[in-house]
């Protein structure tokens, strides 16, 4: 459920709500000179204000909070300071964190209205904090009944503003909030349980999204990506009696200025097939679809953006189980490519249904193919939880995507594709094999991808696990790595439509 986020010309004294949030800048002023924004404050509360900053230590440096009680002295019931660090340093990406942060404490207040005042000068800063307060105030609450059921939630949001805003920063406003909500539908779609988001469903939802967004679809049932020769999606999909799906939806307007495919892995519950995980964490497996959830969520954020350029969105979809037709350890399967892969391991089977798509998605003729997917526990090995690897084949492609990340703010790191590690991929009774060793896994995966790109311009992106969201990007209640990549991936469509 969106929440009503609105902009309202008051002094932050008169401002009524059940929390009042300040952002401060370090530096500048000293504490001894309160910031303007506080300073009619702290004479209604008698001092109190200036005393507890200076009691506290309180500099504004960047995740440094404060909370005091107004006692009603003010028109917000409470009042809380958050540091967002050297004005330096703060751009778009610090303030949707500020406001997710913001949303966030609100939930925890069990706070209904929120006030919140940013900092002056920061370009972006309305579509940012929109974009924030979507992402902090989101929770996972669907199946919780009776007491567990939340009784409230926070369902209005003001953005304290000094002057009146104009229709162009109402427009940014909007989009903000549009593209908060549509990284929300991709870590509601993930949160989802197994036994609800299947390949059938996930298909259903991503229709939904289609018909909403007025968007063009695509859906292949089993029957049909089997009669187009996507052979490893057959292999994966194979073993449950969830049949698998493959899903396009695009946005096409008239005289594009360029075309990018996105594509992501939905693999809606991955057992590890006959390779078995296991049972510790294998729960945790049902966010396996985190890189289709993105494709799809992107597309509604695309809607609301309506760039210059045509962007498609691919997911392949399955569920990969173990039974009596499930596909097995020293299988050779083919491919939409037309290669033969051998199979070392059905735990590794993301790649395989990513190949497939990929193979589908040169068939685009793209002026870029950027993959995302919960690929490989080894980067997340390699990087930990709050930094996703990326790697690329063209340095033009990844000068693109390196200035997209900087305008994010998303936490990436590029990783090579090491020519070496290709040999751990090379089949004596196949085109290509599936894995190499664990060593190096995660870079022999992206190697094994490229083997179905062809000549076009390619990212791959290995998102990062759990706590991916939660930070440095000021997301929350989502387990997973949905999400991380979005606000990229969008920044690269608003690059190519300039």
């Amino acid at each position: 459920m969106t929440i009503e986020i609105q902009v309202r010309t008051q002094q932050p004294i008169e401002v009524a709500a059940d929390l009042l949030v300040v952002g401060l800048l370090q530096g500048g002023e000293k504490t001894a000179a309160l910031p303007a924004a506080l300073r009619s404050i702290d004479a209604a509360l008698g001092g109190a204000l200036a005393k507890q900053i200076a009691r506290e230590e309180f500099s504004a440096k960047r995740d440094q909070a404060l909370s005091i009680s107004t006692l009603g002295r003010i028109a917000a019931d409470k009042l809380l300071l958050l540091g967002l660090g050297e004005r330096r340093k703060v751009g778009v990406p610090e303030v949707r964190a500020f406001a997710a942060k913001a949303a966030r404490s609100a939930t925890t207040e069990k706070a209904t209205t929120l006030a919140l005042v940013l900092p002056a000068g920061i370009d972006g800063a309305l579509r940012a904090a929109a974009e924030g307060l979507e992402l902090g105030a989101y929770r996972f609450t669907k199946y919780l009944t009776g007491e567990r059921k939340p009784k409230s939630g926070l369902a209005t949001a003001s953005i304290v503003s000094a002057t009146k805003i104009g229709a162009k920063e109402k427009a940014a406003l909007r989009l903000g909030q549009s593209v908060g909500a549509a990284v929300n539908l991709s870590r509601e779609l993930s949160n989802e349980p197994g036994n609800a988001l299947y390949p059938k469903t996930f298909a259903a939802a991503a229709e939904k999204v289609a018909k909403e967004h007025g968007l063009k679809i695509q859906v292949f049932d089993f029957s049909e990506i089997r009669r187009r020769g996507m052979k490893l999606i057959d292999a994966v999909g194979r073993g449950s009696s969830h049949e698998p799906r493959f899903v396009h939806i695009a946005w096409t307007p008239k005289r594009a200025k360029r075309k990018l495919v996105f594509v992501g892995k939905g693999v809606t519950f991955d057992s590890g097939g006959i390779s078995i995980k296991p049972a510790a964490g294998m729960g945790e497996m049902k966010h396996d679809m985190s890189g289709a959830a993105n494709v799809v969520a992107l597309m509604a954020a695309v809607a609301a953006l309506k760039p210059k350029v045509e962007v498609h969105a691919i997911a392949a979809c399955a569920e990969n189980m173990p039974d009596g037709n499930a596909y097995r350890p020293g299988d050779i399967w083919g491919s939409l490519d037309g290669k033969t892969v051998e199979i070392v391991n059905t735990d590794a089977e993301g790649r395989l249904v990513l190949a497939d798509a990929l193979a589908y998605a040169r068939t685009l003729s793209p002026d870029v193919i950027v993959d995302n997917a919960t690929l490989t526990g080894a980067c997340v090995v390699a990087l930990g939880n709050t930094c996703s690897g990326w790697y690329a084949n063209r340095e033009d492609a990844a000068g693109e995507f390196t200035a997209a990340l900087k305008d994010s703010g998303e936490v990436m790191w590029r990783l090579p594709l090491l020519e070496d590690l290709r040999e751990q991929i090379k089949s004596e009774v196949a085109d290509v094999k599936q894995a190499g060793d664990r060593h190096g896994g995660s870079i022999t995966a992206a190697l094994f991808l490229r083997e179905f790109v062809g000549d076009f311009r390619w990212i791959h992106c290995d998102i990062a696990g759990p706590a991916s969201i939660d930070r440095p990007s000021g997301w929350s209640q989502t387990k997973g790595a949905t999400g991380h990549g979005i606000l990229t991936f969008l920044a690269m469509i608003e690059r190519a439509s300039d």
